[in-house]
């Protein structure tokens, strides 16, 4: 189950309870939490109502993707996860690390000389009710299953958005591809119906991209992508280039839209405090495999692999002195990666 919208950390849980003014240590990792203890409060912390379901909607198996350019670059090195029907998994590491690549992975976007050379990935289609071999489609199976069953929410909408096009004759392409049934006034009706969902005027349908601001393109690009109804949406670094505000914004729009229609999420970003804050469980990572997959309050409060902590270590903290970076449940010295907080306690 999932934490409710509020966030992945409830407010009451025990781990909470410390004065960030005098400690710097989490209640989990000075031992007075075990992990038996966390995960059965925040089980009866989580709520009903939760969108997040047992059954798996995507399982990849040891999946390997390759860029077969020079001496070939290994991006991707036995990924393995389960993600269950309606959860939020959060997919985070440094620049270059296989974040996009293992996206794509997921419904065949990659291009030569990308390759996926062995693994599996397999979708478990609630409506059909048969599991589909992903990397076993092609052609028209292929293209349909992309949009109508797993939608992609692009990096950066103004480049996804055809400048020269009106909103209306972009959503509307989606539906006429995929839903050549519907007529004219039809597909406006949906179009219509997808902005009013995701907070932007119906009105602005026949306006083009560059004249919408930033947030509102990336909103039609999230209505585009429910256009279908998926099961899965993957969404790459969605609030990259936009203020703080407006990021706030669209990360609210999501976890919305995910509890009122209950589609997943592989939600890409460099920003790993933010998919602390909004995701089910976070995927780390580092030189093209998955170093640590662990719920958000786990990876938070109690990271096991050096590696996250580096990445936790790197952003300041809110409440400590002005360039503090010492987060909860580890000192700087273990953030810094080795050696490194050798040479500054000699400097």
């Amino acid at each position: 189950m999932s934490t409710p919208l509020t966030g992945s950390v409830p407010p009451d849980h025990p781990a909470r309870r410390q004065d960030p003014n005098v400690e710097t240590a989490s209640a989990v990792a000075r031992g007075e939490i075990g992990e038996a203890a966390l995960s059965s409060s925040l089980e009866a912390a989580r709520g009903e109502d939760s969108p997040v379901l047992e059954e798996p909607v995507l399982t990849v198996e040891g999946l390997n993707i390759v860029y077969e350019v020079g001496e070939g670059v290994h991006a991707v090195k036995d990924a393995s996860f389960t993600l269950r029907r309606g959860e939020i998994l959060g997919l985070a590491g440094e620049s270059g690390c296989g974040k996009t690549t293992l996206a794509y992975g997921l419904n065949q976007l990659h291009r030569p000389p990308a390759r996926i050379v062995s693994g599996a990935v397999t979708f478990h289609d609630r409506d059909e009710g048969t599991d589909v071999d992903v990397l076993g489609l092609a052609g028209e199976r292929l293209r349909a299953f992309r949009w109508s069953k797993v939608a992609m929410v692009f990096q950066g909408a103004m480049n996804s958005l055809n400048p020269v096009l009106s909103i209306r004759t972009q959503l509307g392409d989606v539906l006429t591809t995929h839903r050549p049934q519907m007529d004219r006034t039809e597909r406006r009706r949906r179009s219509e119906e997808l902005l009013e969902l995701v907070g932007v005027e119906r009105r602005r349908i026949d306006a083009y991209p560059h004249e919408l601001s930033g947030g509102m393109r990336q909103r039609v690009m999230i209505a585009m992508a429910l256009a279908l109804d998926p099961q899965l949406m993957i969404m790459d670094e969605p609030t990259t280039a936009l203020d703080v505000v407006v990021q706030r914004e669209i990360l609210q729009e999501v976890l919305r839209l995910r509890q009122e229609l209950g589609f997943a999420v592989v939600f890409i970003t460099h920003d790993l405090p933010m998919l602390l804050e909004i995701s089910d469980r976070i995927a780390v990572m580092k030189a093209g495999r998955i170093v640590e997959l662990d719920t958000a309050e786990n990876l938070y409060f109690a990271p096991k692999d050096d590696y996250t902590r580096t990445l936790l270590g790197s952003f300041p903290s809110l409440t400590g002195e002005a360039g503090d970076f010492v987060r909860a449940g580890f000192t700087q010295d273990d953030a810094a990666p080795a050696g490194i907080a050798d040479q500054e306690s000699s400097s």
